[in-house]
């Protein structure tokens, strides 16, 4: 079951308290006083674990909570720290603050990431640390600070290379069953795709790439309708777009329509969406049987390459997967650009701010 949302209750463990206690030992005729310190308490963190693709397994359980910190000891001995409280979530997940007005804390959009969400209280210290000259028999102690605790909202987006747009029933689970190993549900009618699934595309010996499955869009996704209100955030995480139009939509919009209400919708969401790396795929080719004059037509008609393939026959799959990765090289050289650009600009200012 694929769950993208979460809100949970995390607490972070209490200090454990100082100890009042004083040497008895032979030998020693004024044992003085011994207390040791309470331990730490345990923190709550998050870990973007590599292969979750659910937030399921934190939302089944709604409060966290991280171990205390023991009291101190006699003998001058701390108390145990608390245990830490390691919550995994899928790489892309969002960690907002419920109780700051939905403040995000963290952006896990990288595999192995690590935020420490509420740290645990403190130790207090055991008499034997307030002994001075003056007050040789101290009877006092601290007590344990109390660990932090949050509502938390997680939010995940997806991260894939390659993000399966279009229409429903345009063939987006079906290309995604030909060219990885992943199973979506494949049928002949719309919204058979109710949630993201993602397959890994090997495409040479040194050469693979995500690619996400997104339930089909509709007019007004942008707004709630349909399911693309709930998915759309999914495809912000995607390097390119794959725009799958059906070349025979029989009594549904034209492939010239049904992709102008797709790009509508994007555009709607977020301009910077809408200006992602795109290829233009006429999908169900075989039903042309070799008839081009359709690309051709839908091509001119949005003014840009479309490429046709069958998912049924594999007709134009291996030009397509080619076409991927020729992309995806040209988006990660403009990442790589930008990011260069940005170190270069923060470099700049930061020596300007220097006296």
């Amino acid at each position: 079951m694929f769950v993208d949302e979460a809100k949970i209750y995390v607490k972070a463990g209490d200090g454990g308290n100082g100890a009042v206690t004083f040497r008895r030992e032979a030998g020693v005729p004024r044992g003085g006083p011994s207390g040791g310190d309470g331990g730490d308490g345990g923190d709550v963190l998050f870990h973007a674990k590599p292969g979750l693709d659910t937030l399921l397994d934190v939302r089944g359980r709604h409060h966290w909570y991280a171990g205390d910190g023991q009291p101190g000891r006699s003998k001058d001995m701390a108390g145990p720290d608390g245990d830490d409280l390691l919550i995994e979530v899928p790489p892309g997940t969002l960690i907002y603050d419920t109780d700051l007005g939905g403040v995000l804390l963290k952006d896990l959009d990288r595999p192995g990431m690590r935020i420490v969400a509420a740290r645990g209280g403190k130790g207090g210290r055991g008499n034997a640390r307030f002994a001075s000259a003056t007050n040789q028999t101290p009877r006092t102690a601290e007590p344990g600070m109390p660990g932090e605790a949050r509502h938390i909202r997680l939010e995940l987006k997806l991260i894939a290379d390659v993000g399966l747009l279009g229409l429903p029933n345009a063939g987006k689970s079906t290309l995604l069953s030909r060219l990885s190993a992943a199973h979506p549900k494949i049928a002949d009618y719309p919204f058979t795709t109710l949630q993201p699934s993602l397959g890994i595309v090997e495409a040479g010996p040194e050469r693979r790439f995500v690619m996400a499955d997104l339930p089909g869009l509709i007019e007004g996704a942008h707004k709630g309708v349909g399911l693309g209100d709930e998915f759309l955030r999914h495809v912000e995480r995607t390097r390119i777009l794959v725009h799958l139009v059906e070349i025979e939509p029989h009594g549904r919009p034209s492939p010239a329509d049904a992709y102008r209400t797709i790009r509508k919708e994007l555009a709607a969401y977020s301009k910077q969406l809408a200006q992602k790396p795109e290829l233009v795929v006429l999908t169900k080719a075989d039903l042309l049987a070799g008839d081009k004059s359709a690309q051709r037509a839908f091509s001119k008609s949005i003014g840009r390459p479309v490429m046709a393939i069958s998912s049924a026959t594999g007709a134009g799959l291996k030009a397509l997967v080619k076409a991927i990765l020729d992309l995806l090289d040209e988006a990660q050289a403009a990442e790589a650009k930008q990011a260069a650009r940005k170190a270069a600009a923060e470099k700049t200012a930061g020596a300007e701010a220097a006296p």
